[in-house]
């Protein structure tokens, strides 16, 4: 039997084209395979940078005898679950609900009308710490499957069901208001670790969109604690070994409270929200360190993750070879002593291992430690660490690199357009504005059809078959928005338009409840729903971000109503689990704030003054606001409709809630105004 994954667009599925198993991609034919020929389906769910998804492939999938058990009973399908996000989205809920916990590989098996009936993650080729060998779960499932089929009917038909009868605890179409933001302030305040950072204990996830909400929180209101958390949680990181301290960019998660020890990955998705966080700490707080961070989290992202075509690869791998043919996670990136001595030399050897903690038990495994900034670093001469860094840095560029996703996701590339936008708007780094700009081209051109319907993917100028969801249409419309407010171009506020009223079209139900999927896509079992934001904003939080972005920017009523009602599962869940809902504390902070409106003109786009008031307009911390910036009697974004010059110079406009304030030409005022 043939293996069909290898005219596939997913990095993931290319890895298991060679498998010896018979694998499909997601289909319709697959099932149908499955009821022709009485089978059950495999559905094995992971993604490129899966550590444990490349585990369990070497030893079961390329495993014959394995495979040869699989083709003989099984129908088996392969999806990755960063171009399917629905479909990985459904069946973890079922995996959850059945074991109370999920993860990647997902390992579950449905009959041939797509109903699951028995779940796992991984599953190792023998026996152990409690665990049966997959072989032994395959030879179970075929025997419920052969001898006791109606019993397998049964249990699939009564998780089918549960699953759809499940409805999310949606609060009403109110927005949260200062009380709803206190409470939430609040209970990250009681979840906070003071002594290391972040939220909770081990392992321990950047908390990207918590963040932003507290540097929002703190800019409308003045608390100094959520300022504090924020600032406190970005140094730790920064300093931690979650941080790469020699090329920028962050791994995924800390597998300790300190973030001491990453899970080595490096996601798009992760380095993009980061990039914006330290620079709107920047922003607020004129913090040397976070700049550094933000630049080189930036930089990060162009040199390593841009593709030939002009967007952003998805991820680079955790594991590598590590000089002796294994694949090793973290090989990339650690360090022992005598590593730092051969290249660096007797002397600049142990002034490395003492500015970047490494030891003779090493921090990681097997003696090696992951570079960090110790809190003790004591005072060393700036120029010397630069030169240690750059020659650690050339000799980490010869050791065997991990591997790349190159698929590019349309909902990442929104968030690395806004993250770039912005920092080459602040650091005057107009390559990182040219780099935003050339990725929002590529999704216009190559993700956009005709009907400005968006695909989730493309892979080397090629584009997927899956469509957009709900978080594509709404963080690329974010990043549009950035760009419009950064660029002075009206397209970009056009296009976000047009991803917008897909939302408001095809996503949105009668009560301003949101899905994942659009109202025409391939129908599942269930119509997935998650409004949490866990790794990335939920496609519901972003949609009433980018809604009410472009509401102030344009005007328009329903997208304003739209993002009011969106934020009613804020006002249920915000004080109940702030953390995972904090890009949607971050909207509601942007919604109490108005958000401002800002449009500055000028006798032309070079005009000096009118350049130093739109980035005095740029660097404002008022929680969302947005910026039109123009020539005068320009048409080209609707808040510069109506707004001259003043006596001849060029003026900045602020508005907030159907209310304006007198123009200004002076910057320092107009920083003021939007510092309130």
């Amino acid at each position: 039997m043939p293996n069909r994954l290898a005219h596939e667009t997913s990095p993931y599925l290319l890895q298991h084209a060679d498998n010896p198993v018979a694998w499909w991609p997601w289909s319709a034919e697959a099932f149908e395979e499955a009821r022709k020929t009485n089978r059950p389906v495999l559905l094995s769910v992971g993604y490129s940078s899966c550590h444990w998804c490349h585990v369990m492939a070497h030893e079961s999938f390329e495993d014959q005898p394995t495979a040869d058990y699989l083709n003989e009973h099984f129908v088996s399908v392969k999806v990755d679950r960063e171009e399917r996000p629905d479909v990985d989205a459904v069946y973890m809920e079922a995996v959850q609900a059945a074991t109370g916990q999920g993860g990647w590989p997902m390992t579950v098996f449905l009959t041939p009308d797509a109903e699951p009936f028995y779940f796992g993650t991984y599953f190792p080729p023998a026996p152990r710490h409690g665990m049966p060998s997959f072989r032994q779960v395959l030879e179970g499932v075929r025997g419920a499957w052969t001898d006791r089929r109606d019993e397998v009917a049964e249990v699939a038909g009564k998780i089918t069901r549960d699953l759809s009868q499940r409805e999310i605890d949606y609060g009403g179409t109110e927005a949260p208001g200062e009380e709803e933001l206190s409470a939430a302030l609040l209970g990250l305040t009681r979840e906070y670790d003071p002594q290391r950072g972040g939220f909770g204990g081990a392992p321990k996830f950047p908390p990207s969109m918590a963040l932003e909400f507290l540097l929002r929180h703190h800019a409308r209101t003045g608390a100094e604690g959520a300022l504090e958390m924020a600032r406190d949680t970005c140094e730790r990181m920064a300093r931690g070994g979650i941080y790469d301290q020699l090329a920028g960019g962050f791994a995924r998660y800390s597998v300790d409270r300190e973030w001491t020890v990453p899970h080595f990955e490096k996601m798009l998705y992760d380095n993009a929200l980061l990039c914006r966080v330290y620079a709107h700490l920047w922003r607020s707080t004129g913090s040397d360190l976070a700049r550094r961070v933000a630049i080189e989290t930036a930089d990060f992202m162009v040199r390593e993750l841009r593709t030939a075509e002009g967007g952003f690869a998805s991820a680079l791998d955790a594991d590598s070879d590590d000089g002796t043919g294994r694949h090793v996670e973290g090989a990339y990136y650690v360090w022992t002593p005598a590593q730092l001595t051969e290249v660096l030399g007797e002397q600049d050897g142990p002034l490395a291992a003492q500015y970047f903690g490494v030891t003779a038990d090493g921090t990681f495994e097997e003696g090696q430690s992951v570079l960090q900034l110790p809190q003790d670093e004591g005072v060393f001469d700036a120029e010397r660490i630069a030169s240690v860094k750059s020659r650690l840095l050339e000799a980490r560029s010869r050791r065997p690199a991990p591997g790349r996703d190159d698929k590019v996701v349309a909902a990442w590339n929104g968030l690395a357009i806004a993250a770039l936008a912005e920092t080459g708007a602040y650091f005057d780094r107009p390559d990182l504005v040219e780099a935003a700009v050339s990725a929002a081209d590529l999704l216009v051109r190559l993700h956009l059809d005709e009907h400005a319907k968006l695909a989730r993917t493309s892979k080397d100028g090629q584009v997927g078959a899956n469509a957009g969801v709900l978080e594509d249409y709404a963080d690329v419309a974010e990043g549009f928005l950035a760009l419009a407010s950064v660029t002075g171009e009206g397209v970009w506020l056009e296009f976000a338009g047009f991803l917008l009223d897909h939302v408001l079209a095809g996503f949105v139900d009668g009560s301003g409840a949101l899905y994942d999927t659009a109202a025409d896509a391939e129908r599942l079992i269930r119509r997935p729903q998650d409004p949490t934001d866990n790794a990335t904003p939920s496609g519901w939080t972003a949609a009433a971000g980018a809604l009410l972005g472009y509401a102030a920017q344009t005007g328009a009523e329903p997208h304003r109503t739209a993002a009011e009602r969106a934020l009613g599962v804020v006002k249920a869940l915000g004080t109940r689990v702030p953390r995972f809902i904090g890009w949607g504390l971050a909207v509601a902070e942007a919604y109490l704030d108005g958000p401002r409106e800002v449009a500055v003109v000028g006798p032309s786009l070079d005009d000096a003054v009118a350049r130093a008031l739109h980035r005095t307009a740029l660097l404002g911390t008022a929680p969302g606001a947005v910026v039109a910036f123009g020539v005068a009697g320009s048409d080209e974004l609707p808040l510069l409709a109506d707004r001259p010059l003043v006596d001849g110079e060029p003026a900045a406009y602020v508005c907030r809630n159907f209310t304006c304030d007198a123009p200004t030409t002076d910057p320092e005022r107009l920083r003021t105004a939007l510092s309130r």
